[in-house]
């Protein structure tokens, strides 16, 4: 994912329309996953705003490139679904927004949990989107589901 060329690759062939917004990972390591989208016409509503699914789509992303991250070729191999999404917008999107998940660490207790006990589990995991200034445009909890593979 660190590698811009193959992940732009990635969203075009996996994920066309977060491509086409411009949604792209800026930083990515361990705990941390900031992921931008821009305010451009192919990203934005009648209102000259951010349209919110393009915001949903980099808010998932700040916490999914983080999941994906820890589940890649894990031996056993865990599934991994959104089962719940909440989202709340404080501020009109008239640029950029940069959502920031910093959970990472908690995302990884909860995957080896579920691969240790063998059952499910659920974890909901925070992202803040705000713009170039720094003001909080929305929050969103994504819930997500981790569950280890039979074979």
């Amino acid at each position: 994912m660190k590698h811009p060329v193959k992940f732009r690759m990635f969203l075009l062939t996996k994920l066309p329309s977060a491509y086409f917004s411009g949604v792209r990972v800026k930083e990515l390591d361990e705990n941390r996953c900031e992921v931008t989208v821009p305010f451009k016409w192919f990203s934005q509503n009648p209102f000259r705003s951010t349209y919110f699914a393009c915001l949903s789509m980099a808010a998932e992303m700040s916490t999914g490139a983080l999941v994906m991250a820890y589940v890649y070729k894990r031996n056993p191999a865990v599934s991994m679904l959104v089962v719940k999404m909440e989202g709340e917008f404080f501020k009109k999107a008239v640029n950029n927004t940069i959502f920031t998940c910093e959970e990472g660490m908690l995302i990884n207790q909860m995957i080896e949990e579920s691969v240790l006990t063998g059952e499910g589990r659920t974890v909901r995991i925070k992202t803040t989107g705000r713009n170039i200034q720094g003001k909080v445009m929305a929050e969103f909890f994504f819930t997500w589901s981790f569950k280890v593979k039979r074979k």
